[in-house]
């Protein structure tokens, strides 16, 4: 990889120090909203499923730097035409869609792109506060929109709304949105939080009711995340007896927002057009295309080549070259971090042996040199995130003690473990069964250079990490799917994921949550069922009173940490390229380009 100018370095590390110092700040939250009120963190989970944020790609290694790879050749794009004053900003996109239906998937590449076509109910802004988008006013005790009991919340939709075909938008849509959601003929991404919902109803065409089970405090981050238009579903959905395969997932040639979906070319392009029929203000951009490009090196050399406007996911080694060529960096907070995910198994797909112990995983965990890892591949400019809520200190045990790297450690507890080195041949074993553990992950530069560094130190207390690599179109699949997290085929996945920001709440860890063939959807691939965690999580949903919440997640967060269910890598916020002709961009970290009417483009 190139070397960089140690001038060029420092402004970088003053620049983008700032930066994530701001991010840990803007993380944090004091108190919620009313009766759902949420605090700043993140997927969306579902969103916390499957995001991936910006890393660098400096060698590990003390070896020379190796010369940098010519970037991979994008397939072959011709560029959005330029008609008169129309305006077409180009947005370099390092992964495609896996599909356009909110229902069956949590790719970021992908929910990144309904604040363009197909809204939220709400958005969030730059400091994380809820702006209504198809509702009128935000509900809460003091209007009126939550019950006493924190069970039952009221919306009120804007009586202007209408799908990009001119057919009104209604409460129908949202009871469609919820009943598609739930109903088991649709093998769906994950049925939370509608499996929360005790009952929805539409009294009237701009009123929509919420009763919940039990209150329900991250409502706010957590529902109506795009709404499915029934007059378009309905009937596809009472011919097929299910949307898996409807047409609509793939071109979604109706929707809600500022644009509207006008063509999707696999491996190539997509392109999203103003929206005539957008009740808010009109966007000053006349189209988003949306170029696929193969990877990192690619997306940087459009962006200096003017062939891109906007780009994503950008590595910190990059950032000197992008801001020599006038591309201004833009950090945002996200709660995003890096981290591995053991899959333990259960009777349905057994896991590793040595992975149930919770000695093995803790050795594992002093056995990485994370900090290094961070100063080396990240400049420095990142630190191992303990928890998943680091971005939410207030949410983090402050009885936590991270795992330094401690191989001494780390051998004493394999040895009691009782996986030791039987036969000389540098792996540990037990039973007949080789510590041989395999690590998966997306094609990502800087995680395969992070892989090569966790196998050579691993290796050095007799674990043997098999490395696995793939894209991310097949990685980040579901159960159905065979999706290799879900299947038992990784020991350990690897990807940068975070709660349901602005909000603490995450479902991965719940034993409802573990997918089987009768119910396949479900988010804990780990298939872990800690029957105190999943209590945790239980209640932590139903705790409406802040301080009350907080101390249930400092119990979570510190049980996690303990038990290494989830070991963080890196801290990881959103960075952004964004080239000189785009002007008025604001970006969020829960969504992320809610502001994209304002934006505009100067020549």
């Amino acid at each position: 990889m190139r070397k960089l100018d140690w001038r060029a370095l420092l402004a970088l590390m003053i620049v983008l120090v700032l930066a994530l110092s701001a991010c840990g700040s803007g993380g944090q939250t004091t108190e919620q909203p009313a009766a759902g009120e949420t605090t700043a963190e993140e997927p969306a989970a579902e969103e916390a499923t499957t995001a991936e944020e910006p890393v660098a790609e400096e060698p590990a290694t003390e070896e020379p730097a190796a010369e940098e790879p010519a970037p991979t050749e994008a397939p072959a794009v011709e560029a959005p035409a330029t008609e008169g004053e129309r305006k077409v900003a180009t947005f370099s996109w390092t992964q495609e869609f896996d599909t356009l239906n909110p229902l069956y998937t949590g790719m970021w590449f992908v929910t990144a792109t309904y604040q363009l076509w197909n809204v939220w109910a709400w958005h969030f802004d730059e400091n994380s506060n809820p702006v209504p988008v198809l509702v009128t006013e935000i509900p809460s005790t003091e209007n009126g929109g939550i019950s006493e009991d924190g069970r039952t919340i009221t919306f009120k939709l804007r009586d202007d709304l209408v799908w990009s075909d001119g057919t009104p938008l209604t409460s129908a849509d949202f009871v469609f949105t919820y009943q598609m959601s739930v109903d088991p003929a649709n093998t769906v991404n994950s049925t939370y939080p509608y499996d929360k919902v005790e009952s929805i109803e539409a009294p009237d065409a701009q009123t929509v009711v919420v009763t919940f089970m039990e209150p329900f405090a991250p409502w706010l981050a957590t529902l109506w995340h795009s709404i499915l238009p029934a007059h378009i579903l309905q009937p596809v959905f009472d011919e097929a007896g299910t949307l898996d395969e409807a047409e609509w997932n793939l071109a979604p040639t109706v929707g809600v927002g500022p644009y509207r979906f006008e063509e999707w070319e696999s491996g190539s392009f997509a392109r999203f057009v103003r929206n005539e029929n957008w009740h808010g203000t009109p966007p000053n951009i006349d189209e988003i295309f949306f170029r696929f490009v193969p990877d990192d090196a690619s997306q940087t050399a459009a962006l200096q080549n003017s062939e891109a406007d906007l780009g994503t996911f950008i590595a910190y080694s990059d950032v000197p070259t992008l801001q020599d060529a006038g591309i201004e960096i833009m950090t945002q907070p996200s709660g995003y971090n890096e981290g591995w995910f053991f899959f333990l198994g259960d009777d349905l797909i057994p896991g590793h042996p040595a992975l149930q112990d919770v000695r093995v995983r803790q050795a594992i965990a002093m056995a990485i040199d994370r900090e290094t890892l961070n100063k080396d591949l990240l400049l420095g400019l990142t630190s191992p995130p303990e928890t998943v809520w680091d971005s939410l200190p207030a949410y983090v045990s402050p009885d936590i003690e991270p795992w330094t790297y401690d191989p001494d450690a780390a051998n004493a507890l394999l040895d009691e473990a009782g996986w030791v080195d039987t036969n000389g041949d540098g792996v540990r074993d037990k039973d007949g069964v080789e510590l041989v553990l395999v690590h998966g992950t997306t094609v990502r530069e800087i995680r395969q250079d992070a892989q090569a560094v966790a196998q050579q130190q691993l290796a050095e207390v007799g674990i043997q990490l098999d490395l696995q690599s793939f894209d991310s179109s097949i990685f980040f699949g579901g159960f159905a799917d065979g999706g290799p997290p879900y299947t038992g085929e990784l020991d350990i996945a690897e990807w940068s994921d975070a709660p349901f920001f602005p909000d603490p709440d995450h479902y991965y860890w719940l034993c409802s949550q573990i997918p089987t063939d009768e119910a396949p959807d479900g988010g804990n691939f780990q298939r872990i069922c800690d029957e105190e965690l999943d209590a945790l999580f239980q209640a932590q949903t139903t705790q409406t009173n802040v301080e009350e919440r907080q101390a249930t997640f400092h119990e979570i967060s510190k049980l996690m940490h303990d038990k290494v269910y989830w070991l963080g890598m890196w801290e990881d916020p959103d960075v952004w390229a964004v080239g000189p002709r785009l002007a008025n961009v604001r970006f969020s970290g829960a969504t992320p380009l809610f502001s994209i009417a304002e934006w505009d483009i100067t020549e």
